[in-house]
């Protein structure tokens, strides 16, 4: 398994803060092996998986199991809770370890979908953890590796050297096998379309039918292949309602769920100082971008996770408020991304397979923002700066770009 060393180390951070760290994210991005490999490195540490019977039992009839570690080899050893969110008492128990065990232990949560978002009965853990995302592999980490310390700004837009032979192959690989661990390693297609076969239906299936109370699967189903051709365009929901046969109401619902199973995730439309906005529609992406077939939407969706990533890794660590978004008029110009902090813009991205010249709707939705843009490109090499200041936009080779965006 590849070293994940940005994510080890911003866990290091986190654990000195807290005793209670959760790491959520998507099925098979790597949680439970970071979590592993991070146990295995402590004088004193234990597993459990609530998956697993056996070790679910332990919990229910043990709740304070951990304690026959032995603490000789450590001060306060580190305890592994894998998927412990799908225990009904989660988070109360969560909050008793934190209260009772903190000064004597340490805990490592670890959950796919959107532990942070789990709706259940019991008292909030607000101010008792720190928590992460764990993604798919990105070039952001494969290649910047250190956590970021400070606000991103200037060096994203100076000019760039061409890319190593290694950021171009590891692009090609994403773009061909996605981030998720075992098919990007394998780096072959055809591994990538068996895992990718397994791997969603399973999750479309099993998981939903675990967690959530979905009883038309088969439709749920036939959604999820139909947004895949949508990735990139805003999603009205209503046009989607006919060909499903069911109500609006079910697929906004369905929709959700795919989100807190972090299957998709939702970029909204920024509207603050933008003239004639649309304000509703959202673009969703696929955590896994090779999903999608269209060569041109594929990249943008990668783009997307690199940016997602860079944003939620970024407020994790206290950097500020960050969020992606898109900018898009009544008139249907648009620019693919925009990163904000705390609400206001700080730079545009647009995603071109191999356009040299400036978009026209980045030059306008400047006049209006006034903030940089980097228009990203699947050409060698390239590297060219217009304009000056905060409406400077630069023209950058993805590779190279992408691999710098700690």
């Amino acid at each position: 398994m590849k070293e994940r060393s940005y994510y080890e180390s911003l866990w290091r951070k986190f654990d000195r803060e807290k005793p209670l760290v959760m790491i959520t994210g998507p099925r098979q991005a790597g949680k439970t092996v970071l979590a592993r490999r991070l146990a295995a490195a402590e004088p004193a540490s234990m597993y459990l998986n609530y998956d697993v019977p056996e070790e679910k039992r332990r919990v229910v009839e043990d709740p304070a199991f951990f304690e026959s570690v032995d603490r000789r080899k450590g001060q306060r050893p580190l305890i592994v809770l894998d998927e412990i969110h799908k225990y009904r008492d989660w988070k109360n128990y969560l909050k008793g370890l934190y209260d009772g065990y903190g000064d004597r232990f340490r805990f490592l949560v670890t959950g796919s979908g959107r532990l942070d978002l789990y709706q259940r009965r019991g008292d909030a853990l607000a101010a008792r953890y720190r928590l992460f995302h764990l993604f798919p592999f990105t070039m952001g980490e494969l290649f910047a590796r250190q956590v970021r310390s400070a606000m991103p700004g200037e060096e994203l837009f100076d000019v760039q050297d061409p890319a190593p032979r290694g950021h171009r192959d590891a692009l090609t690989a994403l773009l061909a096998c996605g981030g998720f661990p075992e098919p990007f390693l394998k780096g072959r297609e055809q591994a990538y379309r068996r895992w990718a076969n397994a791997y969603h239906r399973e999750i479309v299936r099993s998981d939903v039918r675990d967690a959530f109370a979905v009883r038309d699967l088969d439709t749920m189903e036939l959604l999820y292949c139909l947004l895949a051709p949508r990735v990139g365009s805003p999603l009205s929901v209503a046009q989607l309602t006919d060909p499903l046969k069911t109500s609006h109401k079910t697929v906004a619902s369905w929709i959700n769920v795919f989100e807190r199973l972090a299957l998709v995730f939702r970029v909204r439309p920024y509207s603050r100082r933008v003239t004639r906005s649309i304000l509703k529609e959202p673009k969703f992406y696929f955590y896994d971008c090779a999903r999608v077939k269209d060569e041109g939407k594929r990249f943008e969706n990668l783009v997307a996770v690199e940016l997602k990533r860079a944003v939620m890794n970024w407020t994790d660590d206290g950097l500020g408020g960050f969020d992606l978004f898109y900018v898009r008029n009544r008139e249907q110009e648009e620019v693919d991304f925009l990163v904000a902090c705390d609400g206001d813009p700080l730079f545009m991205v647009e995603v071109k397979t191999g356009t040299l010249s400036v978009s026209a709707p980045v030059r306008k939705f400047q006049s209006m923002l006034h903030v940089p843009a980097v228009q990203l490109v699947k050409r060698h090499g390239t590297s060219r700066v217009f304009g000056k200041g905060r409406e400077r936009v630069l023209i950058a080779d993805a590779a190279a770009w992408l691999s710098r965006l700690g």
